[in-house]
């Protein structure tokens, strides 16, 4: 797909589009000066000049350029189908395409099949006009196989890199996401989140991650790990752009029992919560230990940050406790509830699958023990960096249905009503923030080294937040997280939104990755 050397290509690829949003891409396209087939063109070429060493993506979409050619010709015509008509986006490898892409978790086994149809997210995308550029690299198995796995790295993909330095971690699931967005290599990005999956590769590569309620955006057609926690979410260099792809990406699915949940009257163009005087009069509860204080460096750009709140007027309870933060911690219910879902939540996915050309169906892995084997039989390639425990762990795990029930019920109590609920109604707030987590690590070792970070309550209890670039801590970025009760998007956006414009925190990468 290497697009024709032409001048103004590369003026617009390399000088023209990094750090352009959606807004702008729309305008241009709108007044003719540019064409969708022009954008994937050089989105492409900024891909093939630099992801090289990076990663971050994993495969380009053969048929992007064709895609884009039809909706320049719808536009031509007067038919637009939405917001996003004619925007590259690009997608994490665990949300099926039913398309000559693959769809994998970034794992070998999975080569083997073939998504059936799109995910719903991706039908939604495809409805309103958007094209999907290709697919982004993740930790593989979006982190769930190995507890001694290193993020950003999958056996189809190697080990993605960090956007503002290639010599540390991207983190992880959403790896590639991250480093995409950061790195102008799609208009924005689409990741996936169980516990941190959006939130942390968005604030250690400096960009913008909202990990929706869940059921806000449906999971039907994403390789699991969890219906009770996994939610789908953009993640972009702004605000404005994250707020744009969810509205695209929310919405009721029959094929995911969790959207029905969505509130009759919620919002569904998150566009209108772009207020820059959000702050003005919020109550927000500030979190201290265990959700800060493990990195001096983190702690310095938090206190900057919340003194930028208060200049913009927001009411600071400080600190504001969750009470069952130490509980939490302790038990094992969320791991206990991971393990038990993803064995059965995973055997009901791939049974939707079909073989790939060549493949019998009888060769396909349909269950969990199926990729268990696979990857024993194919060491080399899967197992050399780190094993796959967590995954055996869940194949044996002696958990009966009324014991898994006491646990999602535990957790949901700690985390939400007796965790987020109960701080934010005693205090009557509107948000409560934290540092997303501390910036990015040297890749030297095997092992990740998560310092600490706060999206733990939220990912047991289903509820949003959005991270937003705060500034930088040893040199690397890092994030402001807003978390809210369920639902609580449009707030959360519009106080995120007032912070980023207050601050205008995000750097671009100062290094582009073929210099490093």
């Amino acid at each position: 797909m290497t697009a024709p050397a032409r001048p103004e290509l590369d003026e617009l690829a390399f000088v023209t589009l990094p750090e352009k949003g959606v807004a702008w891409l729309r305008d241009e396209m709108q007044a003719g000066r540019v064409s969708a087939r022009d954008l994937v063109q050089a989105y492409i070429r900024r891909i093939e000049h630099f992801d090289g060493p990076l990663r971050s993506v994993i495969e380009l979409n053969p048929d992007a350029e064709a895609i884009a050619g039809i909706l320049d010709a719808e536009r031509a015509a007067g038919r637009k189908r939405g917001p996003l008509h004619g925007i590259p986006l690009l997608v994490k490898d665990n949300i099926d395409t039913d398309d000559r892409m693959h769809t994998t978790a970034g794992s070998l086994a999975m080569v083997l099949s073939r998504p059936a149809r799109d995910a719903a997210v991706v039908k939604r995308l495809r409805a309103g006009g958007a094209v999907i550029l290709g697919k982004t690299n993740l930790s593989e198995w979006a982190n769930f196989r190995s507890r001694t796995s290193t993020s950003g790295w999958s056996a189809r993909g190697g080990q993605t890199r960090n956007a503002h330095r290639a010599t540390h971690n991207p983190s992880g699931s959403s790896s590639g996401s991250g480093v995409a967005a950061a790195l102008s290599f799609a208009a924005a990005c689409v990741g996936t989140e169980t516990d941190g999956s959006i939130v942390s590769p968005s604030g250690v590569n400096g960009v913008v991650g909202i990990k929706p309620t869940v059921g806000l955006t449906s999971r039907a057609g994403v390789i699991p790990i969890s219906h009770t926690q996994d939610t789908v979410g953009p993640m972009a260099r702004t605000v404005s752009d994250a707020a744009a792809l969810l509205s695209e990406l929310a919405g009721r699915e029959p094929r995911d029992p969790a959207t029905a949940n969505i509130p009759v009257n919620a919002e569904s163009d998150y566009r209108s919560a772009l207020d820059p005087t959000a702050l003005r009069g919020a109550r927000i509860g500030v979190l201290r230990e265990p959700y800060a204080g493990y990195h001096a460096p983190t702690d310095r750009a938090y206190e900057k940050a919340l003194e930028a709140l208060r200049k913009a007027g927001a009411v600071l309870v400080d600190p504001a406790v969750i009470t069952t933060a130490a509980e939490m911690r302790e038990s094992r219910g969320e791991i206990q509830l991971l393990q038990y879902e993803f064995k059965r939540d995973l055997a009901a996915y791939l049974e939707s699958r079909k073989p790939a050309a060549g493949i019998r169906p009888a060769d396909l892995p349909r269950t969990l023990a199926d990729v268990i084997r696979f990857n024993e039989g194919h060491a080399a390639e899967e197992l050399a960096l780190f094993g796959q425990e967590n995954f055996e762990a869940c194949e044996s795990l002696p958990m009966t249905p009324a014991e898994y029930r006491k646990v999602l019920a535990a957790n949901r109590r700690l985390a939400g009503a007796q965790g987020i609920d109960a701080v934010v109604k005693k205090h009557r707030l509107a948000a409560l923030v934290a540092p997303t987590g501390a910036p990015a690590w040297p890749l030297a070792g095997k092992r990740d080294r998560f310092l600490g970070g706060s999206c733990g309550p939220s990912a047991m209890a289903g509820y949003p937040i959005v991270t937003v670039p705060m500034g930088a801590a040893s040199g690397l970025p890092v994030g402001l997280s807003f978390i809210g009760r369920a639902w609580t998007e449009h707030t959360l956006i519009a106080l995120a939104y007032a912070f980023e414009q207050l601050t205008m925190a995000r750097r671009a990468p100062m290094l582009e990755p073929a210099a490093r």
